[in-house]
């Protein structure tokens, strides 16, 4: 804990008529056997100096500097104590909204101004107070990648990884490496200048894999199982002489994808016709020469068999009885029966609208130029998605010949007799046609092959394969926008098409990426640090295991799996595999985890620590915020910063997550006579943005349980109320927290208030 703080107050950087010398005096006065050193300086970027040499003069254990919000200017302090923050610029100074008829004090600054700097200032030095440096829990890590996947994008993450210096175990299912990629000898453009397609030489990237000294190869293998944690995996292959054990540090899963099946586009006649082929498979008859038609339709269109699929669904949906969900699953064979699952499952094909885009291009291409120009191929999109450069692709297409390309709504595919007739309305021609080819080529759905197709065996609590996240609809992601690369088990990260449908060029990046998070992951744990997205951080949680009651709610509410338990339930932590989001510490009821810098006493003491009016008619409402330090922080930040401001009543928190949101803290805050709560966090749901998955999902949860136990107490739920924002919706945040505070009001005082 710090025992000896030194206080600084950022002049320039406060403003707004903020009695600052007075702030300081109550900080002297109120903490004097704490604070040994209390200054108002002019500038706090420029008294770094002076501040170093402070900390060792008077022995400070811990740095309190009040001026602009740590996301401003942070990254400038860099000392050998802790190092807290209070934010009297954006979220006081820039973001009070001066009430009607609010009194002034004997500097003519608004009083409620001067005693919301008050509190946020001894919310700070308690905040420091409670905090400790944590130990470090690094661990001796094994530098060495595993790979699983041999196709583009696993060769590609092996070739990367053993040019750092890593070494590499590849594994592939299959007897030969390669993949899909084997059956693409020409692929879209791979380099500059992006406007014709290329040989893919996926031989001399096989041949640069094997013949790597730091790449070991196991083919017909699989993964049987991943234990322990970042730094420390133990990988179990079994091969076809038997079980594999290796040591590995990190992992990449680059299993890529399997067709969509072909039940889905029957309606458009494939698996029906044998001159209806899906893209893929038209590829590899490509390649082994075996397309004779002459006149061939690329179709971009499959709003005609999602209809009949969804259609198919809702009918047997609606022909269900009793607590039958929908109708019976079709019996082998059959292609045309669906249940409603399945509407989750078509959406395949409109996520792999950018692949087969830029591949049918490329298939137009090379069919026209294997027959000498003799063949016409027609593309027929609904929509044309090519993604940056690659436009430069489809430009040259555009002029190439024997390519013919239409906007079109393609309503018919049909059996002519020698040919076949693709009925095309609303096309760029302006008019209606028929179109008579010999063969149409249809999208292919890439679904990743992940969980039950290729099992990473993972010997966690939580179960062998990926948590099922239906949202991604089996794509291996924890967060798209902000993470693109990791999944939901530290250490462990996704490229290519298993993470989403990917352009060649696409996957040799994300094979790139990928492998730099995969190092880092191992040097992090190397140093006992965080990979993200806390980056850095040391801290990781401390259980009591004395207390412990072996309720295993830390371990099933941890996203990430970083608790394994033993057969009583007690928790055995994985430091490595923590993303020190604070989940687990939300979730216990007797309080056994914390961090060194984050635990449930700190936070509690800095709810105490604000002064709450008895009077609630004639000195107004106080109204505590727990914000989401990713998304909810920074977005009052920014609001703060761009002249937007919001009640005066209010006091902010950060906490990392909601999910570490303890319901003491809602408990000590009705104690010490807090009108209400707001939880402000990232969104969830079908449009989630956590940043720890499911951190704000489950504090809605405990939000239910809270709204039982206020209700036996006399107290309205309604008091405590958890709102979502996003990082970029700064500005409906006032109006959230302003209307909050109005049904506050309106409601009157806590029942509890001065008791």
């Amino acid at each position: 804990m710090a025992g000896k703080i030194g206080v600084y107050f950022d002049l320039e950087n406060i403003g707004g008529g903020l009695d600052v010398e007075g702030l300081a005096a109550q900080v002297r006065d109120k903490w004097a056997d704490l604070t040994p050193v209390v200054k108002v300086v002019p500038l706090l970027a420029g008294a770094i100096a002076e501040i170093s040499e402070d900390i060792t003069a008077q022995g400070l254990d811990g740095v309190l500097l009040c001026g602009a919000s740590p996301r401003v200017d942070g990254e400038l302090y860099r000392f050998p104590v802790q190092v807290e923050y209070v934010n009297l610029r954006e979220l006081c100074v820039q973001a009070y909204k001066n009430p009607d008829n609010s009194p002034v004090d004997k500097n003519n600054a608004p009083a409620l101004l001067s005693l919301m700097a008050r509190d946020y200032v001894n919310m700070g030095v308690v905040k420091l107070q409670k905090s400790a440096v944590p130990d470090s829990a690094a661990i001796t890590t094994v530098p060495r990648v595993l790979v699983i996947g041999g196709g583009w994008t696993g060769l590609t993450a092996a070739l990367e990884a053993a040019a750092t210096g890593y070494e590499v175990v590849l594994v592939e299912k299959s007897a030969q490496l390669g993949g899909a990629a084997s059956n693409i000898p020409m692929g879209s453009p791979l380099k500059s200048p992006w406007t014709d397609k290329e040989a893919t030489c996926v031989s001399g990237k096989i041949a640069a894999v094997t013949e790597n000294d730091k790449i070991t190869v196991y083919c017909n293998a699989v993964m049987q199982k991943l234990e322990g944690q970042p730094g420390e995996f133990t990988a179990s292959i079994a091969t076809e002489k038997g079980t594999v054990t290796v040591q590995v540090g990190a992992a990449v899963l680059a299993t890529g994808w399997k067709p969509l099946e072909d039940k889905y586009l029957a309606s458009m006649g494939l698996g029906e016709d044998p001159r209806v082929v899906h893209a893929a498979e038209f590829g590899k008859m490509l390649a082994a020469d075996q397309v004779t038609a002459r006149r061939i339709a690329f179709v971009l269109d499959t709003t005609m068999a999602e209809e009949a699929v969804r259609k198919a669904a809702e009918d047997a949906a609606e022909a269900a009885t009793g607590e039958e969900a929908a109708a019976p699953a079709a019996e082998e064979g059959e292609t045309k029966s669906f249940v409603k699952e399945d509407l989750e499952s078509i959406k395949h094909l409109r996520y792999s609208n950018v692949v087969n885009s830029v591949g049918m291009l490329r298939l137009a291409n090379t069919v026209c130029e294997k027959t000498d120009d003799a063949t016409q191929a027609f593309i027929l999109y609904k929509d044309m998605t090519v993604p940056g450069i690659l436009e430069r692709f489809y430009k040259q297409m555009q002029d190439r010949l024997g390519v013919m390309m239409t906007k079109a709504d393609v309503t018919d595919i049909r059996d002519a007799g020698s040919h076949m007739v693709v009925e095309c309305k609303n096309t760029l021609l302006g008019m209606d046609f028929d179109l008579d080819v010999d063969m149409v080529v249809l999208p292919t759905g890439l679904v990743p092959t992940t969980a039950k197709e290729v099992t990473v065996g993972f010997d966690y609590r939580q179960g062998p394969d990926f948590p099922d996240l239906a949202l991604f609809d089996g794509f291996a992601d924890s967060n798209y926008i902000c993470f693109p690369y990791e999944t939901r088990r530290t250490g462990v990260y996704a490229a290519g098409c298993v993470r989403q449908p990917l352009t060649m060029d696409a996957c040799e990046e994300d094979a790139r990426g990928a492998v730099l998070k995969a190092i880092q992951c191992i040097e992090a744990a190397g140093h006992g640090v965080a990979v993200h997205p806390r980056s850095g951080d040391l801290s990781y949680p401390v259980f009591n295991f004395v207390r412990c009651t072996q309720c295993k709610r830390c371990t099933e509410e941890c996203p990430f799996g970083a608790l394994d338990d033993d057969e009583k339930g007690t928790p055995k932590p994985n430091p490595a595999r923590c993303r020190r989001c604070g989940t687990c510490f939300g979730a216990c009821p007797e309080r056994v985890i914390s961090f060194a810098n984050y635990n449930i006493d700190q936070i509690g003491s800095m709810i105490r620590e604000v002064q709450v009016p008895k009077d609630f008619k004639s000195e107004g409402p106080r109204i505590l915020i727990l914000a989401c330090e990713n998304d909810a922080y920074p977005a009052l930040d920014m609001a703060g910063a761009r002249g937007k401001s919001w009640s005066p009543y209010c006091r902010v928190i950060p906490v990392r997550c909601l999910g570490s949101v303890n319901a003491i803290w809602v408990s000590d805050a009705m104690s010490k006579g807090f009108d209400g709560v707001m939880l402000l966090g990232c969104k969830y749901g079908d449009d989630y943005q956590c940043h720890f998955v499911k951190g704000s999902e489950i504090c809605n949860r405990r939000k239910e349980n809270i709204a039982e136990t206020l209700n036996r107490l006399g107290v309205q739920p309604e008091r405590v109320e958890q709102m979502e924002v996003a990082i970029d919706e700064y500005d409906k945040v006032p109006d959230l927290i302003d209307g909050f505070v109005a049904r506050i009001t309106a409601m009157g005082p806590n029942p509890f208030k001065g008791m």
